[in-house]
């Protein structure tokens, strides 16, 4: 698996990867997904209230996707020991796979933002590259789950604070290293194609932690029986 310098299209082949899965004592793989279609999110770590409260949305909209003949998955970006401790309390349909490095993510060509500082003389590019001053400026409430719209950051701290979740040091560490991550998802037909592809903010800061609905993910899977 090597880095996709851009998100994979409908009509590439989806990348080989090999995953754990934290809800299954099984490695998960492009190979043992064959001839069957799927879709496959990839989120932060369980340090993104956001990534998480979408696992649930996901698995809600799990029968749906399933009568479709298609199966979901998501990928974590949290070591498996750590998911799965997480989600013995709060355990879900859908195959949650593990990857604490973002190396699947990347071969999927799921974005992450780098900082450049003002002298650096750069010209932004998003979602690869942008400075403080716009990162600083966006503000965001997806959903409408905090009371008004906040910087993504502070947003994050508020909706943990919300939920009554405290990182731990493994949650911290996957943050510290991967904190600026964006979101993908992708529909894989049964040949391993990708069909389908969402990226996270692709229009700007403002639109980061704004995820796929339901209606958006089985509209995509109806889209292979056509």
């Amino acid at each position: 698996m090597g880095d996709q310098r851009r998100p994979l299209q409908a009509g590439e082949p989806a990348p080989a990867f090999a995953l754990p899965a934290a809800n299954l004592e099984a490695m998960v793989s492009l190979d043992s997904l064959r001839g069957r279609a799927f879709l496959i999110g990839f989120y932060r770590g369980l340090h993104c209230p956001f990534c998480r409260r979408q696992v649930l949305q996901l698995a809600g909209v799990q029968a749906d996707l399933q009568a479709l003949g298609v199966q979901t998955l998501a990928v974590i970006n949290t070591p498996v020991e750590r998911a799965r401790l997480y989600f013995r309390h709060r355990p879900t349909p859908i195959t949650l796979l593990c990857d604490p490095d973002c190396l699947t993510h990347r071969a999927f060509g799921v974005p992450y933002l780098e900082f450049q500082s003002e002298a650096e003389g750069e010209r932004p590019e998003w979602p690869y590259r942008a400075s403080m001053a716009e990162f600083g400026a966006a503000r965001i409430n997806p959903g409408g789950a905090l009371p008004a719209p906040m910087q993504p950051m502070e947003a994050n701290a508020a909706l943990n604070a919300l939920d009554g979740f405290e990182l731990d040091q493994t949650d911290q560490a996957i943050f510290e290293s991967h904190a600026t991550q964006l979101v993908g998802h992708f529909l894989v037909d049964g040949s391993g194609i990708v069909r389908w592809a969402q990226i996270e903010a692709r229009d700007g800061p403002n639109g980061l932690c704004s995820f796929p609905d339901a209606a958006q993910f089985i509209a995509a899977a109806g889209s292979l029986l056509r």
